[in-house]
């Protein structure tokens, strides 16, 4: 038996009783029943998109290196065009930070966002009324705020607690250019001053999706055929993001122990007024490729102190065998205890911090400075700022990922990747460093050519110019007409969809 495997032993046989270690409202990591995270990676969360955390991110802020930025979010695969209610943060959800400063697998603060909703006139269906050109704005028709709190933890339980902010504005869908012609001034105003430290900042809204990747992994390791690669799957939606910029030194135990372990969690409101998981996350790509399906519910209903329960799924994946049946490249030996550091412990004199219990946290050493050039594939191109050491918004995870699958810490050198390098919008220079969501009006245009319209449904005739200038008449005409036509459309495209769930 491995120290690693002694370590992940003695993790579970002195796993702590969290059934019993509830305090002010911090509930301890071992609900009845959980749900999953990420992108409809597990079975039951991807019905309930709203309490679904997508991604975290930690790193040490480009533009303020004595800051670290820490990014939570939920809500995956939002059309932009998705109206008429659009997107929103769930009002009867606790959306947890955690962070884990001494490496014992527990969290050590924890900030906690909640949100309401606010509807200015529910006698019309309409998001906006009119042009928003401030968050503030009457016609922006609904709006959401939130309150944000810090909780400081002893062994899951709060000795401390502090409400950073109360009733802070969130950045609403961007629902197109008519409606909001700036949106970077929306974006600008949710950007919020928090009294944490002497020099916080927190934003709360929506964003493009910041993770690149070609999904077309699920299809037999891409269909089979690595040439096929090079799809962004999640190019031109949304999420609901979260973020968070703290002085450095209000998260670390000391200089002399800089590295922090950051995870997510979400808690819903049950009928009974309980509080129960249905969403962890930490680092990237675990529970969708590491945790089997039959596990990946559980996975999330655990703690992280909890994880050696997963031990064998780490020391043993799937995806390589997978990697090793489709494409004949054969898997590196087992156990893999270099994925036990890659996704457990840190990775020894780059981000594991001392004593370290073994648990699955984004694992951040704060004293790295930041890189004025990032690497996309962070510590394997020799970047130690980037992912696994906290993870960027420019990291490739699935590429870093894939080759760490495939044994590159082991010293088997390959290039494995989707193709996919990049983000398809540029992050910003700033806090909160998210691109600005699509809209919309992003969609993508339709082909005159193709003569499709809204009268016609697409079928491919083309309209003359008589037909248009009948068309306008009959608009001038009889536009109650034409709108309820209109309506009427969208509402068989509804049909023939099937209801949405949001």
């Amino acid at each position: 038996m491995t120290a690693i495997t002694k370590s992940l032993a003695a993790l579970v046989s002195c796993a702590l009783a969290a059934g019993g270690l509830t305090a002010a409202g911090v509930a301890v990591l071992q609900p009845g029943t959980a749900q999953a995270s990420s992108h409809r990676e597990a079975p039951l969360i991807s019905g309930q998109p709203e309490y679904d955390a997508t991604d975290v991110y930690a790193f040490v802020s480009p533009d303020k290196p004595d800051t670290t930025t820490m990014v939570v979010n939920v809500l995956p695969f939002q059309d932009p065009a998705g109206g008429p209610n659009f997107y929103k943060f769930a009002h009867d959800a606790r959306y947890d930070l955690h962070v884990d400063n001494d490496g014992d697998g527990q969290g050590d603060l924890l900030f906690r966002w909640t949100f309401k909703d606010h509807l200015k006139n529910g006698d019309t269906f309409l998001y906006n009324t009119g042009p928003v050109n401030s968050i503030e704005d009457a016609t922006l028709n609904f709006t959401q705020t939130y309150d944000l709190e810090v909780i400081k933890l002893k062994h899951q339980k709060a000795v401390a607690r502090a409400k950073l902010g109360s009733d802070l504005p969130v950045a609403p869908s961007n629902v197109g250019k008519a409606s909001m012609p700036d949106y970077q001034k929306l974006r600008d105003q949710s950007v919020q001053k928090i009294g944490y430290s002497g020099g916080s900042t927190a934003f709360a809204g929506q964003a493009d999706d910041p993770f690149f990747l070609d999904l077309r992994v699920f299809d037999l390791l891409y269909g089979g055929d690595m040439s096929e690669v090079g799809n962004d799957t999640l190019k031109g939606y949304n999420v609901q993001s979260m973020a968070l910029q703290v002085p450095t030194s209000a998260l670390t135990e000391s200089k002399d122990q800089p590295v922090i372990g950051v995870w997510a969690t979400t808690h819903r409101q049950t009928a009974d007024g309980d509080w129960t998981q249905v969403s962890r996350l930490g680092s990237p790509l675990v529970n969708e490729v590491v945790i089997p399906r039959k596990d990946k519910d559980k996975f999330n209903a655990s703690s992280p102190w909890d994880d050696g329960q997963f031990l064998k799924f780490v020391q043993d994946p799937e995806l390589p065998k997978l990697v090793e049946q489709i494409y004949k490249i054969k898997a590196p030996d087992t156990p893999r205890d270099d994925l036990v550091q890659a996704f457990l412990t840190g990775v020894p004199k780059l981000n594991q911090p001392p004593n370290v219990r073994p648990a699955e946290e984004l694992r951040l050493n704060t004293s790295i400075e930041p890189n004025g050039s990032p690497k996309r594939l962070g510590v394997l191109d020799g970047d130690n700022a980037g992912f696994p050491n906290g993870r960027r918004l420019s990291d490739d995870v699935l590429d870093i990922a894939l080759q760490a699958m495939e044994g590159e810490l082991l010293g088997k050198k390959n290039d494995l990747g989707d193709a996919v390098d990049e983000n398809d919008q540029k992050f910003g220079g700033s806090f909160p460093y998210l691109a600005l969501p699509s809209s919309g009006s992003d969609a993508k245009a339709v082909s005159k050519s193709a003569g499709q319209s809204l009268l016609n449904g697409g079928s491919g005739v083309g309209s003359s110019s008589d037909d248009n200038m009948l068309l306008a008449g009959s608009a001038a005409a009889g536009g109650g007409a034409v709108l309820l036509l209109g309506l009427g459309f969208l509402w068989m495209r509804s049909r023939r969809r099937g209801p949405r769930v949001r």
